[in-house]
């Protein structure tokens, strides 16, 4: 059974619920390291949490959130071996695994979003990395955590 970690802060309780549900429903087993009240969390220190986790081995990805998904993604890019997208459509989802191939992808629990988060976690899924030339831009991504 494939593994997921997914955190979130205080902005994004109800968003992590729903995206958690349909994971189990994909078949995911889930490792929930974020809040289920709306009580004020530090996203940088969920971002950490869960990347910390990730790197433990085991995961195909992990999902952070936070109120707009921009904080939470800046923090997780900041650990090393961390590559984490924002996602803002279904395009976005599916383009970011076929050119990018990030490990986490980060959503906003209170942005209004043109497409369903969980279609954008659907194409996210459902899409394949291209490899090749996308693999050496990557390549020269990681290598500028320096």
């Amino acid at each position: 059974m494939p593994k997921v970690v997914v955190a979130n802060d205080h902005g994004a309780v109800e968003l992590a619920q729903r995206l958690i549900e349909h994971l189990k429903e994909r078949g995911y087993e889930v490792t929930y390291l974020g809040i289920d009240k709306i009580e004020s969390v530090d996203y940088p220190d969920k971002a950490k949490e869960a990347c910390q986790e990730y790197l433990k081995g085991g995961y195909e990805f992990g999902i952070v959130l936070c109120g707009t998904g921009i904080g939470i993604s800046i923090s997780a890019n900041k650990i090393k071996g961390i590559r984490c997208s924002l996602l803002t459509d279904c395009y976005s989802a599916e383009m970011t695994k076929r050119h990018n191939n990030p490990n986490f992808i980060a959503f906003g629990g209170r942005v209004d979003y043109k497409d369903d988060p969980v279609k954008m976690l659907d194409s996210f899924i459902d899409a394949k990395f291209e490899g090749g030339r996308h693999q050496k831009r990557i390549d020269k991504m990681m290598a500028l955590e320096g």
